[in-house]
C-alpha cells in the first residue's frame, strides 16, 4: 500500500459512513469551466442568475429526477454556476468580486462571499465546502433564500492538499487532509460586517442569514462613524449572547462548577483608555495605570477560556443536543447524498450516516458558534483588522484556523518533530 499526497486545484464532495473503496467513478481534477468549452454555457453565464434560470427552464424536465443528470449536462451546469452538484443547489456563483458587488450594488442585496481550500466547481475541496454544498446549499429553505436574499461569491484561499492512498491491487482512495472553509457577509462597497466560520447547520445556517441581512438593512444608509458604530454594537451584544447561551447550555447539561463570568465594558463608549492621550503630558504617567485595567479583549478572552476550560471534550456532545433541531439534513440533501453513492441506496445504510452526519454538524454548530465565531464578534468590536475582507481573511486563516499563508505546508510539517525520513518526504514538482 503507498501514501501520496498531492497539491490540487480542486473542488466539493461528500463520503460519509459506509466508504467503497472502489472507484464508482471518476474524480474530476479539472473544474467544470475546464472540462467544457461550449460557448453557450459562457453566454449564459455572463447574463448571471438569468443566464442560470433559462438553463435550468430548458432543461426542467432532465432535471426533475433524484438521480445525477446525464455527465454532460451535469457538467454543464456546474460551469454555468461554478459550483459542483449545482443541479441540487440551482445557484449562481461569482468568481470575480467586482461583479458580485456590482450585481448587489444593482439588486440592492448583501454579499455572500465563501472563501475556501480548492475550488467550488470541482471534486476534492476542502472538507468544509464539500459539507457546505451536501447539508446547505441544496437545502430547500437555504437555497430559496440565498436565491432571493444574497449575491453569492467564492475564492479560493490556496489549493487543497490531497492524499492518495494506492492500496497495490488497483484501488486508490483520495482524501483531503485538511483545510477550512468561512462565508463572509459584505456590503456592495465590499466591505466586511459578518462571518461565520466552518459548519453550521442548515437552520442555524439560515437563522445567521437572517441576522445578517437585518444588520445589513440597519446600517445600509448610515455615514462611515454611524456605521462603524452600528457595527460595534451589534457584534458586542452578539459576543455578550454567545457567552450567556454557553454559560446557560453548560447548567442545563448539569455541569458543576459553571464559572461567573465578568460583564463586558460597552467598547461603543470613549474610555479612559481614549481620553488619556488626549493630554499628552499626563499621558506619560495615566496610559500605564489605565492600560492596566481590564480591557473588553482581556475580559472576553479571559470569559471564553474560563467556559471552554468548564467545558470537556465529551461535554460538547451534550451543548451539541441542544443544537439538534438546527442540524437537520432536508430530503434535498439526502437525495444528493444518496445519488452520489451507491451504498446509500439501502434506506438503513442512508439513516445511519445521516444520523452521524447530524450529530457531528450539530457538534461543529455549537463549537463554532462559540470558540470562533464569539472571537470574529470580538474582532469588529475592536475594529481588530476588519475594515477590509483581505485584513480580516488573513486574521480568521492565521488566528482561528490556525493556518497563515506563511506556511505553505498548512501545518502538516514541523522542523520539531522528526519523521525518520530522509528530507521529511517532502517533493516539490
Amino acid at each position: 500500500m503507498r501514501l501520496k499526497v498531492q497539491w490540487l486545484w480542486v473542488g466539493i464532495g461528500i463520503v460519509l459512513g459506509a466508504q467503497s473503496v472502489a472507484a464508482e467513478s471518476a474524480i474530476a481534477n479539472g473544474s467544470a469551466v475546464q472540462q467544457t468549452a461550449n460557448p453557450g454555457i459562457t453566454q449564459l453565464r455572463a447574463q448571471g442568475p438569468a443566464g442560470l434560470e433559462r438553463f435550468l427552464k430548458d432543461h426542467a424536465q432532465a432535471l426533475q429526477s433524484t438521480a445525477l443528470p446525464d455527465p454532460h449536462l451535469r457538467t454543464q451546469l456546474d460551469a454555468l454556476c461554478k459550483q459542483r452538484d449545482c443541479h441540487a443547489s440551482q445557484l449562481y456563483w461569482h468568481t470575480d468580486l467586482a461583479k458580485a458587488q456590482a450585481e448587489a450594488q444593482a439588486s440592492n442585496k448583501p454579499i455572500l462571499s465563501l472563501r475556501l481550500l480548492g475550488n467550488l466547481d470541482e471534486e476534492l475541496s476542502c472538507a468544509n465546502s464539500r459539507f457546505f454544498r451536501v447539508a446547505l446549499y441544496p437545502n430547500a429553505e437555504v437555497s430559496q433564500y440565498l436565491r432571493e436574499r444574497y449575491v453569492l461569491h467564492w475564492e479560493s484561499v490556496r489549493p487543497a492538499p490531497v492524499m492518495t492512498i494506492d492500496f497495490g491491487d488497483g484501488r486508490q482512495l483520495k482524501r483531503t487532509v485538511t483545510g477550512n472553509s468561512i462565508h463572509y457577509i459584505l456590503d456592495a462597497k465590499g466591505r466586511p460586517f459578518e462571518a461565520l466560520p466552518g459548519l453550521y447547520g442548515p437552520q442555524a445556517f439560515l437563522q445567521h442569514l437572517q441576522r445578517a441581512e437585518a444588520l445589513w438593512k440597519q446600517t445600509a444608509s448610515l455615514q462611515e462613524g454611524e456605521y462603524q458604530q452600528a457595527l460595534q454594537t451589534y457584534h458586542q451584544q452578539r459576543l455578550e449572547a454567545i457567552q450567556t447561551n454557553w454559560t446557560q447550555d453548560l447548567q442545563t447539561a448539569g455541569i458543576k462548577d459553571v464559572p461567573v463570568l465578568q460583564a463586558l465594558p460597552d467598547a461603543t463608549k470613549p474610555n479612559a483608555v481614549d481620553a488619556a492621550p488626549i493630554a499628552v503630558t499626563k499621558s506619560l504617567v495615566e496610559i500605564p495605570l489605565v492600560s492596566s485595567s481590564m480591557s473588553l479583549s482581556t475580559l472576553a478572552n479571559q470569559n471564553r477560556d474560563q467556559l471552554n476550560e468548564a467545558t470537556q471534550p465529551q461535554t460538547w456532545g451534550k451543548l451539541a443536543e441542544f443544537q439538534a433541531d438546527r442540524a437537520r439534513l432536508d430530503e434535498n440533501s439526502k437525495s444528493l447524498m444518496r445519488s452520489k453513492h451507491r451504498a446509500y441506496h439501502a434506506p438503513e445504510t442512508l439513516a445511519k450516516t445521516v444520523k452521524s452526519f447530524e450529530q457531528a454538524m450539530a457538534i461543529d454548530t455549537v463549537r463554532n458558534e462559540y470558540l470562533l465565531h464569539s472571537r470574529i464578534h470580538q474582532w469588529f468590536v475592536e475594529r481588530n483588522q476588519t475594515g477590509t475582507i483581505y485584513q480580516l481573511n488573513e486574521k480568521v486563516y492565521a488566528d482561528l484556523f490556525l493556518t497563515p499563508s506563511s506556511d505553505p505546508w498548512l501545518g502538516l510539517v514541523s522542523p520539531d518533530i522528526y519523521s525518520a525520513i530522509e528530507g521529511d518526504g517532502i517533493e516539490v514538482q
